[in-house]
C-alpha cells in the first residue's frame, strides 16, 4: 500500500464517527476502494431495516475515500444524490466508488452499496470539492 493510502486508511479509521458507525476499510489501493459495514441492531430503522441515514453516510464516506485518495487534499461534499433501491437487515454491506470526472477543485464520483448476499442496494453520485475557498464579505 502506498504512503498516501495508509495515511488515507489512518485519516479514517481514527475518525471517531467512522469509529462509531463501524466501517472497515477492505481495500484503499489506487484504483479500489472498499468498505465495510457489518449490520447492528443500532442501526436499523422502525421498520428493523437499514436506516436511509445510515445508506447516505456510507455512500458519502467511501466516495470521499476514493476522491481524497485521487486529489490527495481535504475535500468537503458540495451535493450527493442516492438512489434507495432496496432494504436489508441483517449481514454486511459493501460500498465502492469511482471518480466520474476530475477538474480543478470539482470533482464528481459515482458509488453503489451491495448487501452480503450481492443484492444492489443503493447508487450515489457525490460532488467534491478541493481547497477551501474563503468569501470575504
Amino acid at each position: 500500500m502506498s504512503g498516501s493510502s495508509q495515511t488515507l486508511r489512518q485519516r479514517f479509521e481514527t475518525s471517531p464517527f467512522f469509529s462509531h458507525l463501524g466501517f472497515e476499510i477492505l481495500d484503499a489501493g489506487k484504483d479500489v476502494i472498499l468498505l465495510k459495514l457489518p449490520i447492528k441492531k443500532y442501526l436499523l430503522n422502525t421498520n428493523q431495516t437499514v436506516h436511509g441515514g445510515v445508506y447516505a453516510t456510507m455512500l458519502d464516506n467511501i466516495m470521499s475515500l476514493a476522491v481524497r485518495q485521487a486529489v490527495e487534499k481535504d475535500i468537503v461534499t458540495v451535493n450527493m444524490n442516492i438512489n434507495f433501491l432496496a432494504p436489508v437487515k441483517e449481514g454486511d454491506i459493501v460500498a465502492s466508488a469511482k471518480i466520474l470526472h476530475q477538474g480543478y477543485r470539482i470533482v464528481t464520483c459515482e458509488s453503489e452499496m451491495y448487501s452480503h448476499e450481492d443484492v444492489l442496494l443503493a447508487k450515489g453520485t457525490g460532488t467534491f470539492k478541493s481547497e477551501k475557498i474563503y468569501i470575504r464579505r
